[in-house]
């Protein structure tokens, strides 16, 4: 092990499946040490020995952590087993928690290998949400709108899109849509449907700084409204007024990441679905 602190190191993900969770679970885990680069090798789809054989070499090359998610006993033995010999440290990261799994059921696991990706009913529904969210994306198909699970609503470069399409992959349809100056919104937001609404806000100067950097790709439309930071506050207080006129929840996305933005639309739309449930007739 290091006597001091590296200015970077090896970071090897192993898996049988995508790699998604190890990934996320290494990046958690690593912007903890942002005085250190982390190099990641991804090796995804990792079934066979003969595979497992071929990263064990670049894992040699280039010694360093090595987490892996792999359930096959016969590869989980070879690459700890590799891996004491080169004196590395080697996780099964999900381990500790499937012993909490084990410990509270009472029964053993079994092993599937790929199991977070089997195509169930859970996955069709996540397709068929990332469909709808790039179908509805930008105000397209208005008239659906009533079909969303979450409309998100915001002015230009409040990151509607990709907060969309994160909320999708966890098996939401969203439609977004864009507040134009001079433009009203779909008359169907302000009648009766079940979707759920939320604004999106930003500072005059993140959405200023973001407009500008689309500018070269903008370079036949009339672009000085566009950038010029008195008009994006109008914009903003317009927007503002509107959310707060039909009492949907606005979210300031300046200082949040797409995920933390999702996370706190799926909050909110956990806590209206359980203010619904408590307020229906106990038919008891």
């Amino acid at each position: 092990m290091p006597t001091t602190m590296p200015s970077f190191f090896h970071l090897h993900l192993i898996s049988d499946a995508t790699g998604e969770t190890l990934t996320t679970i290494a990046k958690a885990a690593a912007v903890q040490y942002a005085q250190v680069r982390a190099i990641e090798h991804v090796h995804p789809l990792v079934r066979t020995k003969k595979q497992l054989d071929r990263v064990l070499q670049e894992v040699e090359s280039a010694p360093g952590i090595v987490l892996y998610t792999l359930v096959q006993p016969e590869l989980t033995g070879t690459l700890e087993g590799r891996c004491r010999e080169l004196k590395l440290p080697c996780l099964h990261v999900l381990e500790p928690v499937m012993k909490v799994f084990e410990s509270y059921l009472g029964a053993p696991q079994t092993p599937i290998v790929a199991g977070q990706h089997v195509l169930d009913q859970s996955y069709f529904r996540r397709i068929d949400a990332l469909n709808f969210a790039m179908a509805h994306d930008d105000g397209r198909l208005p008239e659906d709108l009533n079909e969303a699970d979450i409309i998100i609503l915001g002015i230009s470069r409040t990151s509607k899109t990709p907060t969309s399409i994160y909320l999708a992959q966890r098996g939401y349809r969203v439609a977004n849509v864009p507040l134009v100056p001079g433009i009203e919104p779909p008359a169907v937001l302000a009648g009766e449907h079940r979707a759920f609404v939320v604004g999106l806000m930003a500072s005059v100067e993140r959405i200023a700084d973001v407009r500008r950097n689309r500018v070269h790709l903008l370079a036949d439309r009339e672009l000085d409204d566009y950038v010029d930071r008195t008009q994006i506050a109008a914009e903003l207080a317009s927007s503002r007024k509107l959310f707060q006129r039909h009492g949907w929840p606005i979210i300031d996305v300046t200082r949040r990441s797409v995920e933390e933005t999702a996370a706190t639309i799926i909050k909110l739309l956990g806590e209206r679905r359980a203010a619904e449930t408590a307020d229906m007739p106990n038919d008891d």
